[in-house]
């Protein structure tokens, strides 16, 4: 077979926020248990897989893809080993990622990779596992991927992985604010650890059980913005502004400026202002454009993992 006519398989995936965010003690293992409401945007990923005999992946798109890894470290290149082994096969595959969600900025591109990874080989290589196999690998990979796969508004408890979809109707308008920098999400848990230790001691407010609150999955169910906007929280939140102060500033701008809430997505650093309408969107795009800052609108929950292309 000529290298024309290799066979590819193109799959798009979400990018997430988390809209809700509780974050429990930490646990001996080093681990915290997590109550999170994630929304799926309308911020995609799109991963090519391709006939090969050997396994590679590359990067491009519209952010700078310049820091990520293309050797086992990379989630989604896992993803696609991690495939073949469970299903025998033998070839490799070539990943191609086009990547519009920002590189370590709380939304989960990784994991969308990782997800998009595993439909495009088992399309591709004919593996045929179902979706629930591709879950029960997803969630080997780490806490978002399962969600990167099923998209929509899902509540996530344990580490994340253990999702239980949530009614939500109607479409969410959100801004995004991007920061040209990243935030690791390890050092983003320790600085909340040690900031916890510091203001409440052994005995704080550890929460040893932790979880999504009601009003918010009220809010999501009926479709209102302004009811979601009083109960968004981010547990995170406060040590990604001690490790990144100057998003104070920008999470001030836009809720000054029509935005019904702000808050920062995940383990940061990108902000999620929730807006109610696609005018509001775009006035606010603006605002933030024009102080410099990078920002897109987005629309969710949208679906997860899809097949967009073979050829």
């Amino acid at each position: 077979m000529g290298t024309n006519q290799r066979r590819s398989v193109t799959v798009r995936a979400p990018g997430k926020i988390n809209v809700f965010f509780r974050v429990g003690a930490l646990q001996d293992d080093g681990y915290h248990d997590v109550a999170s409401l994630y929304q799926a945007v309308s911020l995609f990923e799109e991963v090519t897989a391709t006939e090969s005999d050997e396994f590679t992946i590359r990067f491009g798109g519209s952010v700078d893809v310049s820091g990520i890894p293309l050797d086992d470290s990379n989630l989604a290149l896992r993803a696609a080993k991690m495939l073949a082994a469970h299903t025998g096969y033998t070839g490799g595959v070539e990943l191609s990622v086009l990547k519009r969600v920002p590189v370590a900025g709380g939304m989960g591109g990784g994991s969308a990779d990782a997800a998009a990874a595993l439909v495009a080989c088992d399309e591709l290589w004919g593996t045929a596992v179902g979706r629930s196999t591709l879950h029960v690998l997803a969630a080997k990979l780490g806490a978002d991927v399962p969600f990167a796969l099923e998209g929509g508004t899902a509540v996530g408890t344990g580490r994340g992985d253990e999702l239980s979809p949530a009614l939500a109707k109607g479409s969410f308008h959100w801004v995004l604010a991007l920061p040209d920098m990243g935030l690791s999400t390890p050092v983003v848990y320790r600085t909340l650890d040690q900031h916890r230790e510091d203001h409440y001691g052994d005995l704080g407010p550890q929460p040893e059980y932790v979880k999504v609150d009601t009003e918010v999955l009220q809010a999501v169910r009926v479709g209102d913005a302004a009811t979601l906007a009083e109960a968004m929280h981010n547990d995170l939140q406060v040590a990604a502004l001690r490790l990144a102060p100057e998003l104070i500033e920008v999470l001030e701008l836009g809720e000054s400026r029509g935005a019904l809430s702000g808050i920062v997505s995940g383990s940061g650093p990108t902000l999620a202002f929730l807006v109610s309408d696609a005018q509001e969107a775009a006035e606010l795009r603006g605002v933030l454009t024009r102080a410099g800052h990078r920002a897109l609108t987005v629309t969710g929950p949208v679906v997860g993992a899809r097949v967009l292309d073979t050829h």
